[in-house]
């Protein structure tokens, strides 16, 4: 099928380049003598009505009959692919009235669009164009513009509005080189239909004017004698369809060869890890949040997946955040990073990101403190990076675009942060692309990204629950360092209780979208007070378990995110419920040095000692 493409390609470049300058002249020259002339040895496929010959001017005509269908599909590619591609950059308001005008543009046909403009341009060769142009862009457009939706929803694009770039530099680098094979495979098909739409406005009498033609207007002359002389009328239409099958076979190679990847290799685990020098960290706020609170509208109602989350952090503390799926972790670690979807709403009684009230900043402001103090390690790293552009450029983005350092000097310091994260492959992996690393690399490249700002926060969401045990014990060591060398605070997002608890310092149990516990780290494992988090830590097996019992459950389901929780949100579920848990709701209250709970009935610290001695 390729040799059969680039043939019938090659020989169309071949004829549009040298066909005017060989049969330019035999084609223009009138013959007084010869016409209407049917095919004979010296005119294969005749004369026209001046006595020229048919054959010649059909090979003359594949320049410009090309040309124009290639002119007419850029223009309409490039107007409708900006157009469709701006939806993922521009505000609610805008795109929604750019997808109005796109659904608008789509409820004309084509063809009737085309004549339209045509007759209002003006019968021509640029006439057609332009109105083909106009026609084939909606097309372009409804599909760029499902193309760009999927781009907006990834993270790396929600990292680069974090970073504040302006919606240009969103579109050129983050957007467009996502979609652009796609939107290349249908602009090559598109060739083809545009070269049939342009000889058929050329057939009407609207495209290509004497003493000019291409194929339609050749197609439109011999068809008045097509039953005396049919091969005059037939042999344009048979260069369309041979024009039209070439580039539409141009489609299918290159959607075939894009589709055919190759097994990227995957460079070796370094075992260098470099020396730091080692800071002393202070001990001020840097995040500091109360009454939190998520909602988000759909059409069964406002689910409520964060009710008054409250919590804060110092600096250099690593904090973990545990609870079961659904109980709104990742939600709130979004809003504190202002990364919710567009439809989530939140509020706060009080959100100070060091030390500014974040009502006191305007939108642009409290864009470029989050920029420039914050950063978040999500869970799936091959989702967070933009596999269209390279390591380097990724890395070295946010300090070139809120420090203004020089391309060289980002790039030095993108190569320590790699170094710095036990990955030493220097320029070689600055120029890979996310694809082409391993879990755990990709993962590391996320954290020395993280750390090329020298954020006072990290929000560090699972980053280690795709990963093996020993990559896993790699990353926490990495954040380890990281808050030591920084005095960075870590907020730690896992479901994995024994890695909490040997992780942080303090920890913070979320159920149903509130904080029900806060203690220390080393108290996870014994001195829990809350059912839920007793009910949490009893749930994860160890070497002493009796392996001929089942493992512990939490019985029950947490509570609707779309009902009101008038009582305790646990209360359905607790073994030790009591009449005022189903009135009243809890509040996070201090119950010893360090240690908060939201419980009406605390367990007593000594119970679960008794109940293992009674089992």
């Amino acid at each position: 099928m390729g040799v059969i493409t680039l043939t019938m390609l090659g020989s169309l470049t071949v004829l549009a380049m040298v066909g005017p300058a060989l049969w330019g002249q035999a084609a223009d020259r009138p013959n007084p003598s010869a016409v209407l002339q049917g095919p004979t040895a010296g005119h294969l496929l005749g004369t026209d009505h001046l006595g020229r010959d048919l054959l010649a001017r059909l090979l003359a005509a594949t320049g410009l009959s090309l040309l124009l269908a290639v002119a007419a599909t850029l223009l309409g590619a490039t107007a409708g692919i900006t157009l469709g591609a701006l939806t993922a950059v521009v505000g609610v308001r805008t795109r929604r009235m750019l997808g109005a005008l796109i659904n608008l543009l789509l409820a004309f046909p084509g063809l009737l669009v085309a004549m339209f403009f045509a007759v209002l341009f003006g019968a021509g060769a640029g006439g057609a164009v332009f109105a083909l142009a106009v026609a084939y862009a909606p097309g372009f457009a409804r599909i760029a513009q499902t193309l760009a939706a999927k781009v907006t929803e990834t993270d790396f694009m929600a990292a680069a509005r974090v970073l504040g770039l302006r919606r240009h530099r969103l579109l050129l680098r983050h957007v467009l080189p996502h979609i652009a094979e796609p939107l290349m495979l249908n602009t090559t098909v598109a060739a083809g239909s545009t070269l049939v739409a342009l000889s058929g406005l050329s057939f009407l009498g609207l495209g290509v004017q004497p003493p000019s033609y291409d194929w339609g207007l050749l197609l439109s002359q011999g068809l008045d004698r097509i039953y005396s002389e049919p091969l005059p009328a037939v042999a344009p239409g048979i260069a369309i369809v041979y024009a039209g099958v070439a580039f539409q076979l141009l489609g299918e190679m290159l959607a075939k060869a894009a589709a055919r990847r190759t097994r990227p290799r995957q460079m070796a685990e370094p075992a260098v890890r470099p020396a730091h020098v080692d800071r002393t960290a202070s001990v001020d706020q840097v995040l500091e949040v109360e009454d939190l609170r998520v909602a988000i509208p759909t059409a069964a109602g406002v689910v409520r997946p964060v009710r008054g989350v409250s919590l804060d952090l110092r600096r250099g503390e690593i904090v973990g955040l545990v609870g079961e799926s659904g109980s709104g972790k990742s939600l709130t670690a979004l809003a504190i990073a202002d990364l919710l979807p567009e439809h989530a709403k939140s509020t706060w009684r009080a959100n100070r990101f060091l030390g500014t009230d974040t009502k006191s900043l305007t939108r642009k402001e409290r864009r470029r403190q989050l920029a420039t103090g914050m950063a978040v390690i999500f869970q799936n790293p091959a989702s967070a990076f933009n596999p269209s552009l390279r390591i380097g450029t990724q890395m070295t983005e946010a300090v070139r675009a809120h420090h203004n350092t020089p391309r060289a000097e980002a790039v030095e310091q993108a190569l320590t942060e790699l170094q710095r994260v036990t990955l030493p492959a220097g320029h070689r992996l600055l120029r890979s692309r996310p694809f082409q690393l391993s879990g755990g690399q990709r993962q590391r490249v996320a954290i020395a990204t993280a750390s090329m700002m020298r954020p006072d926060l990290i929000i560090a969401d699972e980053p280690t629950t795709a990963l093996d045990v020993t990559v896993q014990r790699q990353i926490v060591d990495l954040l380890r360092r990281i808050r030591h060398d920084d005095a960075t605070a870590i907020l730690f997002i896992s479901h994995d209780i024994a890695l909490v608890a040997n992780t942080c310092d303090r920890v913070l149990v979320m159920y149903a979208g509130t904080i029900v516990e806060n203690l220390p780290a080393h108290a996870l494992a014994t001195g829990t007070r809350h059912p839920y988090t007793r009910a949490l830590v009893e749930s994860v097996p160890d070497m002493t378990a009796d392996r001929t019992h089942p493992l512990r459950t939490i019985k029950g389901s947490p509570p609707d995110p779309y009902g009101e929780i008038s009582g305790c949100p646990f209360y359905d579920r607790c073994a030790h419920r009591q009449d005022r848990c189903a009135q009243e709701r809890p509040v996070l209250s201090p119950l010893g040095p360090g240690h908060e709970i939201a419980c009406w009935h605390p367990l007593p610290q000594a119970q679960r000692e008794a109940e293992e001695a009674a089992k």
